[in-house]
């Protein structure tokens, strides 16, 4: 039996996958191999995990505007997460996977989440997103 999360999504679209959860936001340049989906940022949580087809889910974004170019190379490449969750609306998330669907025509669902509802996630849990918003966590 699982339980459902009311997010926001900042750019609807349907995914499912694993988690790969962290409270610390993570900066994309430096930080993610757009050729692998490691995350590189040795000083991060999530340090040596690869986050390609799972289901993202950080507090936001760390850094510059950089992030959208990381983010849109590593779906160019097929290494970017099947999804992304984040405490909040993060406008560089939003605007890349905006733009990946211009270019690559490649959906990757952004939803915002309420800080309470952020805090239920852990890494390992199978997650369902809807282009509504919602987030099914699976037990």
């Amino acid at each position: 039996m699982g339980y459902v999360i009311d997010g926001h999504p900042l750019v609807p679209g349907a995914a499912c996958g694993v988690a790969l959860v962290s409270t610390d936001p993570l900066s994309f340049w430096g930080g993610y191999d757009q050729n692998t989906g490691e995350i590189i940022d040795r000083r991060h949580p999530l340090s040596g995990s690869n986050a390609r087809q799972r289901i993202l889910a950080i507090p936001g974004t760390r850094g510059s505007s950089t992030t959208t170019a990381v983010l849109l190379e590593a779906v160019h490449q097929g290494t970017a997460p099947a999804a992304l969750l984040a405490m909040g609306v993060d406008t560089f998330l939003a605007l890349a996977s905006v733009v990946a669907d211009e270019l690559y025509g490649h959906n990757l669902p952004v939803v915002a989440l309420a800080p309470e509802d952020f805090a239920l996630l852990r890494s390992g849990q199978h997650l369902r997103i809807e282009a509504d918003g919602r987030v099914h966590i699976d037990s």
